[in-house]
């Protein structure tokens, strides 16, 4: 049976349609469960990044980054909600357009271990007021 409109959504839309979300999309095959880098955590580049699109001001196919960059992660997002993407911050590469660049994961290799300087600030605080403020 067709609509006022001439469309039969119960014919269009199947309701057995598995959808993503943010709660039940599954990360990118290349991802950790977990971030494998932090924020502010020193990165090289292990492959060259090219412009595929998503930067506007270059021909699709222009090296943004090269291989062995280094750089620090700034910020950590999500694109589609199942691809995790770094904002790194590359400094003094005279061959690049631009000095911030999203790399996914398998792009990039520590340089150093991660510090989670507020979980070690939070410790240090839990082991003080054990230490000094005992409960009677």
């Amino acid at each position: 049976m067709a609509a006022k409109n001439g469309i039969d959504h119960e014919n269009i839309v199947n309701p057995d349609t598995f959808l993503h979300d943010s709660v039940t999309a599954e990360r990118s095959g290349k991802d950790e469960e977990e971030p494998k880098f932090g924020i502010g955590q020193k990165v090289k580049l292990i492959k060259d990044i090219v412009n595929d699109g998503t930067y506007p001001h270059a021909p699709i196919g222009t090296l943004m980054m090269p291989k062995e960059a280094i750089g620090y992660v700034k910020s950590i997002g999500e694109f589609l909600q199942v691809i995790r993407v770094y904002e790194v911050h590359f400094l003094g590469v005279k061959e690049a357009p631009v000095e911030v660049v999203g790399c996914r994961e398998n792009e990039l290799e520590a340089m150093e271990d991660y510090r989670n300087e507020v979980e070690e600030e939070l410790e240090y605080m839990r082991k003080h007021r054990e230490k000094h403020y005992k409960k009677d």
